[in-house]
């Protein structure tokens, strides 16, 4: 009985010898269901792919993208303003605002964070400090973009008409008229 269990214990581990010495390995063959095993050659730069997934409209995908382009290249301005971008069209307009900032502390002439920090200061109605922005994006670029000269025309046109309008000086007051009931008048 000791000998049957030997001859299958030694014929079980002689196969598996045999499998592992095999020309395929432990790799699937073609049309396998199963997911193939690590991917060889080089990986595409997260930045890439942040832009990719941006032009998709997955703007929180693309900002996970740019935080792993930041880790494996580090903070430069390309990345920050990717960042930033995300950030904007995320709605997160202080955050936006706050990283591309840094990005033009990186570096002072990258027109794309000037004209996206001009687009964030529009959006939260810092209408004056985006028209300089968008001016000092414009001449950085020499009048190239008309996205750009877009943005700042726009800036300019709502800097000189911010739709302000002069308060009326009425004033209000309250006339009882019988019980519970009030009239407003006005006084000119």
């Amino acid at each position: 009985m000791m000998q049957t269990s030997l001859r299958g214990l030694l014929a079980a581990l002689a196969l598996s010898l045999m499998a592992a010495c095999s020309q395929g390995g432990f790799s699937s063959p073609a049309g396998s269901p199963y997911a193939p095993g690590m991917a060889e050659g080089e990986a595409i730069d997260g930045l890439t792919v942040g832009h990719r997934l941006m032009a998709a409209g997955e703007y929180e995908l693309a900002l996970k993208a740019y935080y792993r382009a930041a880790a494996s290249q580090g903070a430069t301005v390309d990345v920050l303003s990717a960042i930033g971008s995300a950030n904007l069209k995320l709605g997160r307009l202080g955050q936006a605002e706050q990283v591309l900032r840094r990005a033009i502390d990186a570096d002072n002439r990258f027109v794309p964070a000037w004209n996206n920090l001009g687009v964030v200061l529009m959006e939260k109605g810092e209408v004056a400090e985006a028209a300089r922005v968008f001016e000092t994006a414009y001449a950085l670029d020499s009048g190239q973009s008309d996205s750009i000269r877009q943005n700042l025309r726009i800036a300019l046109a709502k800097r000189k008409d911010p739709g302000y309008v002069e308060p009326e000086n009425k004033t209000f007051s309250l006339v009882r008229r019988g019980a519970g009931e009030y009239l407003l008048l006005t006084r000119q």
